[in-house]
């Protein structure tokens, strides 16, 4: 996810949470949007984040490794629903990413949808702010 406009930007679905998913989701992220160096990407502790291959995947974007503290659960709504069969799940995983980026809007962008407060001219870019205050 990103942190300015708060949508989801990188993604994959599998039957098991690998550190190849994570890369894989990591890789399509950095593709779509090209951040410059830098970028503080955010994640839990668990193992697929922590792994040497991983990190060498960070590394070659120049991005840097933030971690949330030791026990912070993150749930999607969609884990609490009997997923069938794969198909099934990548379907409900794919609606609820274009529910998410597309049709939810967020308080903290203005009550827009994340996509709508991404195109919108008149939002308020930090990096701007930042380099506007100089």
């Amino acid at each position: 996810m990103g942190l300015y406009p708060r949508c989801i930007i990188g993604w994959y679905i599998d039957k098991h949470m690998t550190t190849d998913l994570v890369s894989k989701a990591m890789m399509k992220a950095y593709n779509l949007r090209q951040p410059p160096r830098r970028l503080v990407f955010h994640s839990a502790r668990s193992s697929q984040y922590t792994s040497k291959h991983y990190r060498k995947l960070l590394e070659s974007y120049g991005i840097r490794a933030s971690m949330r503290d030791v026990g912070a659960v993150e749930t999607m709504p969609l884990l609490k629903v009997p997923q069938p069969t794969h198909e099934h799940i990548r379907n409900d995983v794919t609606a609820y990413m274009h529910y998410y980026n597309l049709e939810r809007l967020h308080t903290a962008n203005d009550d827009l949808s994340p996509i709508e407060y991404e195109q919108n001219p008149l939002r308020k870019r930090p990096d701007l702010v930042a380099q506007n205050s100089r």
